[in-house]
């Protein structure tokens, strides 16, 4: 294997502080979920922070606790919980814990937290990815109430998901989410923070806001959007990833690179992939588990190949690999393979 992905490390800030600078006077949450979307949790976490980010979201307590060890002191949040969670080692390193059903209230009481835990209770608005439902809403409520009494948790917050599907989807869904606020504030829950914009609402929905925005594949440089890419949002690319190529036939015209599906190129791009070698586009003959064969003539071995990239040089766009695969940019750069390893660029004057 010949694959490496480099990570613009001044691009991801770049990124950051420019939205950062949309939601403003909003706060930034940035996602940092599947490992920062295959590009580097640990070693991007520092840089959201720098760039303007406020805090932290993943998905689970183990994750979150990963980045307590690696000296991360701002605020983490971490909503996928099961019946195994462990909810007194979220209370001892201070971790935001999303809370979608009662249950989850009693399994907090039962670990004896030695301090309350800040909790974010989380209404299902439409998205159905967990979430107490309007009937279950007035019930999950009163027990946060009676478990802050109880001195379990501080409810710090109200929040959901938004579907993204249009924009009179996402709408019905904020108004749901402002009933649910309100109905908790007849029950005499009253809460300083409100959240349920993710990038796409982040950009595009200025109501939707709120305190926070929880900024995922956006900081990563890749649009939410079908209509635009991440460049035509200000955004850069923070992946690049390349391999070199390992032989040649001339018979064939063809040449072999030292990168395959099992380090995460997508099959389901072909006929349409290509890749950048010397400059020119070259359409990807097939894609093995170890290699891709592309059709190449006046190449040499050891050659780079450029899989996909910012675009500068006109090498394909993780975007682009998405339009192939009929898929979304997440999916390409989170695909590649963890033992792909990741080199951090910083660039000077950027």
């Amino acid at each position: 294997m010949t694959a490496t992905a480099r990570i613009d490390v001044t691009g991801f800030r770049h990124n950051v502080a420019t939205l950062v600078s949309i939601v403003a006077p909003a706060r930034v949450m940035l996602a940092v979920k599947a490992d920062a979307y295959g590009h580097g949790m640990l070693e991007l976490a520092p840089a959201a922070l720098q760039a303007g980010a406020s805090s932290l979201a993943v998905l689970e307590i183990p994750t979150a606790l990963r980045l307590r060890e690696a000296g991360i002191t701002a605020p983490l949040f971490a909503w996928l919980h099961g019946s195994h969670s462990d909810f007194g080692a979220a209370a001892e390193h201070d971790i935001d814990l999303g809370i979608s059903a009662r249950w989850q209230l009693d399994a907090i009481a039962a670990a004896q937290p030695s301090r309350p835990i800040s909790v974010h209770l989380k209404v299902d608005t439409g998205l159905h990815r967990n979430g107490a439902t309007e009937e279950e809403w007035p019930g999950l409520v009163a027990a946060a109430l009676d478990a802050q009494r109880a001195g379990t948790v501080t409810v710090r917050a109200i929040w959901s998901h938004l579907a993204d599907t249009s924009p009179d989807d996402d709408a019905e869904a904020l108004s749901r989410l402002q009933s649910a606020i309100g109905a908790a504030s007849a029950l005499g829950l009253h809460v300083p923070l409100s959240h349920i914009a993710a990038s796409s609402a982040g950009i595009r929905m200025p109501e939707a806001r709120l305190d926070l925005v929880r900024f995922g594949i956006a900081a990563y440089g890749i649009s939410p959007f079908d209509d635009t890419d991440g460049r035509g949002l200000g955004l850069i690319p923070v992946m690049s990833l390349s391999a070199n190529v390992t032989s040649v036939d001339p018979s064939k015209g063809t040449a072999t690179v030292g990168i395959g599906f099992a380090d995460g190129v997508m099959s389901a791009a072909l006929p349409h992939a290509e890749v950048l070698i010397a400059g020119i586009r070259r359409r990807i003959v097939s894609i093995g588990p170890d290699s891709l064969v592309v059709e190449a003539l006046e190449v040499q071995p050891n050659d780079e190949v450029q899989v996909f990239g910012p675009g500068d040089s006109g090498e394909p766009t993780a975007e682009e690999w998405a339009r192939w695969a009929d898929s979304i940019g997440d999916e390409i750069v989170t695909h590649v393979a963890p033992h792909v390893p990741r080199v951090y660029i910083e660039r000077d004057g950027a």
